[in-house]
């Protein structure tokens, strides 16, 4: 029951975090980037193995911008962000 208490509070955090301005979005954002994996595998020991490998897939597909900018850092490359976080 507490894992779904936990889904549920990641879900509707993140639907609070979409609706603020580009420029809002950012610090709690990563602190849901950061929540997810965690949920990821306690739903994976918890239900199924399919079942992590859904959140998993739901995940990369949300994420897919931030992912890809991390990923460019972690190699060494310098990726451009989005005009509208740029300060």
């Amino acid at each position: 029951m507490m894992l779904l208490w936990a889904c549920i509070a990641w879900v509707l955090a993140a639907t609070c975090v979409a609706m603020l301005p580009m420029r809002r979005q950012y610090v709690p954002g990563v602190a849901l980037l950061i929540a997810a994996p965690v949920l990821i595998l306690w739903i994976g020991f918890a239900v199924a193995w399919w079942a992590g490998l859904l959140a998993l897939a739901a995940f990369v597909s949300m994420f897919r911008n931030p992912l890809r900018y991390f990923w460019a850092k972690a190699r060494g490359q310098n990726p451009q962000l989005p005009p509208e976080l740029r300060s």
